[in-house]
């Protein structure tokens, strides 16, 4: 029972949390040992009450020995005594003397208070051994009552018989009602005053939870900081127990940033070496037409492999790019290369729809509220190649329509929250076979059909340095080629 509990806990996302967990456990030993607490205060109380009636009953036994007296083997009791609740009938405070006979040893009545008048012959009283008492619970009419039993002996010495003893039993009861309202006035009270206790244990432990676990905060604060651009270092002062943590990331962040520079500039310089052989190779007289056109291309992959070291798209620490004035600039521009397929472009923001041929500034504008929070965590340039070399693909094998859908998809399960951007055309499409293949390291992507180039090699290798997913499928509605990237959101 237990194992499944702990299956089920363990799906909820909030069991992941150092706070949750911290309050549950901290909340359930409140709610375990107050009520322990409680109990034993409980039950204390009652052994300290009822003490404190066997006491008061033992009073009231040395008062009536006190009066009683012993003749001729007679017990002689005065008419009323000192305390009054015995000259009441049915006060609920009764006595009752007995005779022990030595031959059958049974107990014989030789004395009731007034306040025992009306009730019934009591029987099957305590009767302990001379110079014992016993503290015990009889019912009387039905009523339960608190009983002390003191037996002691007389001496007679005017029944001529010498000194005989005279045994005998003092009972004294009493009604256990106000014992028991007592007792539950307390355990009200006490209840009562536990709630309160708990509520303010409870809150007292969310103001020190909040106190304890503030470094966590300030840490994940600041690493938003980071990841924003705001600033390149952990800066604020933590516990002892943080302080390695936050000194191996920011040893990190520095080595972060340092093989960044020196990827950078090592391409940089690396591309400026190959630039000056290449201009005096293109300079030559007698070369090719082809032989120029590869040194261009040369010349490009430099250009843009540079680019991607610039970039440092594997790098996690960025501000978010809105991905919608992307969008926009891509497809005014390819409005313009396509003119004369006349493409119509169909452009999706979280499910709202439009069809223009241009995406203007105005129209953008009209949706800012639904699209502002769609933004893509890596470098504008990155986005800006990745959807210009799909889009311009799309429209080199689109007939008439091209579809642009983002999306972003919440978190279900331990499924995180993920960006989804779908491109399609209602072209010839890909082959099935040939989506496997294109998506393969070390296969050549310009190796299939016209209208999907090697751009999509770049778009592959940018999709994985970001830790995202590219597929190609089939458009079931425009009956074309579909290509989804998928980024995980942070």
């Amino acid at each position: 029972m237990m194992h499944l509990f702990q299956r089920h806990l363990s799906k909820l996302p909030q069991v992941n949390s150092l706070k949750f967990r911290l309050m549950l456990s901290a909340s359930l030993l409140i709610l375990l040992v107050l009520p322990v607490i409680g109990f034993t205060l409980s039950n204390a109380f009652e052994q300290q009450l009822a003490n404190a009636i066997k006491k008061e009953l033992s009073a009231y036994s040395y008062s009536i020995l006190a009066v009683a007296e012993v003749d001729n083997s007679q017990l002689l009791m005065p008419e009323q005594l000192l305390e009054n609740q015995f000259n009441v009938v049915e006060s609920g405070l009764y006595a009752e003397i007995t005779a022990i006979t030595p031959t059958t040893l049974n107990e014989q009545s030789l004395w009731q208070s007034y306040s025992l008048l009306s009730l019934p012959p009591l029987s099957n009283l305590p009767s302990p051994k001379v110079g014992q008492r016993e503290f015990s619970q009889i019912h009387i009419a039905g009523q339960a009552h608190f009983a002390f039993s003191y037996s002691v002996s007389f001496s007679d010495s005017f029944s001529g018989h010498g000194n005989d003893e005279f045994p005998v039993t003092i009972h004294i009861m009493k009604d256990l009602r106000d014992f028991e309202q007592l007792l539950q006035q307390f355990q009200q009270q006490l209840a009562l005053w536990l709630i309160l206790l708990t509520a303010l244990l409870l809150i007292i432990q969310s103001v020190w939870l909040r106190w304890t676990l503030k470094p966590l905060h300030v840490l994940q604060h600041e690493l938003q900081q980071v990841e924003q651009g705001k600033t390149e270092q952990l800066q604020q002062a933590y516990p002892q127990e943080l302080l390695q943590v936050t000194n191996q990331l920011n040893l990190l962040l520095q080595t972060e940033q340092k093989q960044r520079v020196r990827y950078r500039n090592a391409l940089s310089d690396l591309a400026h070496s190959l630039k000056t052989p290449l201009a005096v190779i293109h300079s030559e007289g007698h070369l090719s037409n082809s032989a120029i056109e590869q040194i261009k291309v040369i010349n490009r992959t430099i250009e843009h492999q540079l680019k991607r070291a610039q970039s440092a798209g594997e790098s996690s620490w960025h501000l978010g790019v809105s991905i919608a004035p992307v969008v926009t600039k891509l497809l005014n521009s390819l409005a313009k290369i396509y003119r004369d397929k006349a493409i119509v472009f169909q452009v999706s923001y979280n499910g709202i729809n439009e069809k223009v041929n241009v995406l203007s500034e105005e129209q953008q504008s009209q949706h800012a509220a639904q699209i502002q929070t769609l933004t893509f965590k890596g470098d504008e340039a990155d986005l800006l190649e990745m959807l210009g070399n799909l889009l311009d693909n799309a429209c080199k094998a689109a007939k008439k329509r091209v579809s642009l859908s983002v999306d972003t998809v919440q978190k279900v399960a331990e499924k995180p929250k993920r960006l989804v951007i779908t491109i399609s055309d209602d072209g010839e499409g890909i082959d099935q076979l040939m989506q496997q293949a294109i998506l393969q390291r070390g296969v050549r992507a310009d190796t299939y059909q016209q209208g999907h180039g090697i751009g999509l090699a770049i778009v592959r290798d940018l999709v994985d340095s970001y830790q995202g997913t590219l597929d190609i499928s089939h458009c079931v509605e425009l009956g074309g080629a579909q290509f989804n990237l998928t980024f995980i959101e942070q």
